[in-house]
């Protein structure tokens, strides 16, 4: 039982000194909040381009990277219908600067999506929602209940 034990150890360690090795998938990771106590710099001035049809002008931010405050200048960003782009920034919280990354807000409500607890904004809650498009027609009958622009 011994010699098995230790051919199976000194197995182990061949095969991981080999430089094999298992690499196991995780899941997306959210990006961690940043929050600081230096305030951002005075935004700089940027010209806006002209609209381009079918993109978003996101404008431009200053960004905390390596200790430090870079400026980020602005792009176009490909527009997604039904969604509102909402612009990065700094917001003050007791004495302490939180960093907001620029994304995408499906209800124009201000709200992260993945906080979103009433879609279509009728004040009742999405799980307790028996008629979620609104169109008179239950969930449990209705071949599209996420659909707002039936008539």
């Amino acid at each position: 039982m011994k010699k098995l034990a230790i051919s199976l150890a000194v197995g182990a360690a061949s095969i991981l000194s080999v430089g094999t090795a298992v690499m196991v998938p995780t899941t997306a990771q959210a990006q961690p909040a940043i929050i600081i106590q230096t305030p951002p710099p005075p935004p700089r001035y940027e010209r806006v381009p002209p609209p381009r049809r079918g993109y978003v002008w996101a404008p431009g931010h200053y960004e905390w990277q390596r200790g430090r405050h870079v400026w980020v200048r602005g792009a176009w960003v490909r527009a997604r219908p039904g969604y509102a782009y909402r612009a990065p920034g700094w917001r003050e919280r007791d004495g302490r600067w939180e960093y907001n990354r620029g994304r995408w807000d499906r209800d124009r409500d201000g709200v992260p999506n993945r906080y979103d607890r009433d879609r279509d904004n009728d004040g009742v809650p999405n799980r307790y929602d028996r008629d979620r498009d609104n169109d008179g027609v239950p969930n449990r009958r209705d071949d599209r209940p996420n659909n707002p622009n039936r008539s």
